[in-house]
């Protein structure tokens, strides 16, 4: 595999800076406490690091409203010590990635402190601005993800601009040529820097409909939340005009010719849109993406239908771009909580890795997966997440899944020596990194055997897939590369389960993964509870 394609197939671990490791006593992680973790990161096998926004912020959204693209926060340290990062990270064979927030700035940014004094000034235009309908209301009925109307006066214009999330989130207006200029500038600032690809948030939110037409009504039975909750009035609208515009296109086409001076660099964006599958095709297909991403496996939905029937209809749609899979970030539930329905057993842990790690495409792993970590309880007088704070006691926000890492089981967990920005979760310092590395049989020993073991596996990295007809809750399917092919069969319930599995042929079992191992005779297959079965099929 080519350095320029080291991202096909690419386990991409997830730092959230703000928790990872505090080094300066303050209560909040920071890029030294990544650079001190790196030796960890690397012996789970992962090819990547993903950091979560780490530049200067007023951290209304912590992190993900950015007032100046090209410096350090001083919370997370400094220019130099990212400088220092990027090349630890390297030394251990470690890709980096950032993330880019190209649709929306801080209220606090430059840019927009220029636009909202008039109408006049040489950035007035920089932002979407608006004027009030004759009864003085919103410009149109649009929606904040946040909660409330996606517009906010201001009145030293009196406008009104839009914000698509927290109204101390502007959007841009990309349909302004100098703003897509210079934020590209941006991007190249960092692609300079060394960085090995970009994480692109919310990609498709960068154009508005020129026009501000009202989105349409959804009906209730149809208000499913995909990254939020779906009593959020958000979800009681088709969202066809506020994102994923078609001019959109055309700005991914910039963006990848900018990338293509960096021939190793690779970007891979967040999609959240009506048919977010659709979306991803759409946007990784031609000179666009390289990999997208939504939230469909971020669901609730734990059934081996769902997760067939999302991959297949993506498989379907996207005939030339590569996918990228996660089942755990920092803005949903950790997957042990969503999907384990009070489970949150080792083998199951590692289960969800294995079936994660073995569909095509590339892989995003949240910190603390390695580890089981559970969704945390925070009460609501610790929540920090104005999203959480909003929209109590329905819908919890994002503080559970963003509590610091347990590095060991003492009173702060080994992350910090003052009171760290969220609480510490009692049950989290049982998985504390320090007992697990001391237990074979823990669940981060697993991940770090079933990663090792991928790793000699071309077919689960790079290969097609086909799925195969099985009774729930068993997951099954075919990865075919270079004239060999590996059947990978998953048992997502509690109970064994035997069935017959019909045309496969002759197989031999494959060992060295370190899960639970089924058993195949002839077309007879069975499953332990949480178990596998990974083999080789004759003829390839």
């Amino acid at each position: 595999m080519s350095d320029a394609s080291w991202w096909r197939g690419a386990v991409i671990y997830q730092i959230y800076p703000r928790s990872f490791l505090d080094t300066n006593g303050d209560g909040v992680g920071d890029l030294p406490g990544i650079i001190q973790r790196l030796d960890y990161v690397a012996s789970l096998g992962v090819d990547a690091i993903w950091i979560a926004p780490f530049f200067r912020s007023p951290m209304a959204d912590f992190g993900y409203d950015i007032a100046d693209y090209r410096d350090v926060d001083p919370l997370f340290g400094t220019l130099e010590d990212f400088e220092q990062l990027l090349a630890k990270a390297h030394r251990l064979g470690l890709k980096v990635m950032i993330d880019q927030v190209l649709s929306h700035t801080s209220d606090q940014h430059a840019w927009f402190k220029e636009s909202r004094e008039n109408r006049h000034n040489p950035k007035s235009d920089w932002y979407v601005w608006a004027d009030a309908k004759p009864d003085g209301s919103a410009p149109n009925n649009w929606l904040s993800i946040f909660g409330g109307s996606a517009w906010q006066w201001e009145p030293r214009r009196g406008q009104y601009y839009l914000h698509n999330f927290l109204a101390s989130q502007p959007d841009l207006n990309f349909h302004h040529p100098d703003v897509r200029v210079a934020v590209l500038d941006n991007v190249r600032f960092w692609l300079d820097k060394g960085v090995d690809g970009l994480r692109l948030d919310a990609i498709n939110f960068c154009f508005h409909d020129r026009a501000l037409r009202d989105n349409p009504p959804k009906p209730k039975e149809k208000r499913i939340g995909r990254g939020f909750s779906a009593d959020n009035p958000y979800a009681f609208q088709y969202h066809l005009y506020n994102n994923t515009q078609p001019e959109n296109l055309d700005f991914l086409g910039e963006l990848r010719t900018l990338l293509d001076r960096y021939p190793a660099a690779v970007t891979l964006g967040e999609i959240s849109s009506e048919d977010s599958l659709a979306t991803m095709a759409e946007y990784t297909r031609g000179q666009r993406l390289h990999m997208g991403y939504s939230f469909e496996l971020l669901s609730s939905d734990f059934s081996a239908a769902y997760i067939r029937r999302t991959v297949e209809q993506l498989e379907a749609q996207m005939s030339e771009g590569w996918p990228c899979w996660a089942i755990s970030n920092h803005d949903v539930e950790r997957v042990l909580t969503r999907w384990g329905n009070g489970d949150a057993s080792p083998r199951l842990a590692n289960l969800l890795t294995a079936m994660l790690c073995s569909l095509r495409g590339s892989v995003c792993v949240y910190q603390g997966e390695e580890l089981g970590l559970n969704e945390a309880e925070v009460p609501f007088e610790a929540l920090r997440d104005p999203y959480g704070i909003t929209f109590w006691p329905n819908f919890k926000g994002r503080d559970g899944c963003r509590t610091p890492m347990p590095w060991d089981d003492s009173a702060l967990a080994g992350f910090s020596d003052t009171v760290p920005w969220l609480p510490i979760d009692e049950a989290h310092k049982l998985l504390a990194v320090t007992r697990q590395e001391a237990d074979p049989e823990s669940v981060l020993q697993g991940f770090r055997r079933f990663m090792q073991w991928r790793a000699t596996q071309p077919c689960l990295r790079r290969g097609s897939i086909r799925f195969l007809d099985t009774p729930e809750p068993v997951l099954a399917f075919v990865r075919s590369h270079a004239g060999e092919q590996v059947l990978a069969v998953f048992n997502l319930g509690k109970q064994p389960q035997a069935f017959a599995l019909a045309s496969i042929g002759p197989a031999q079992l494959l060992a060295g993964h370190g899960l639970p191992q089924g058993t195949l005779q002839g077309s007879q297959l069975q499953l332990p509870g949480h178990g596998v079965l990974f083999a080789r099929l004759a003829g390839s």
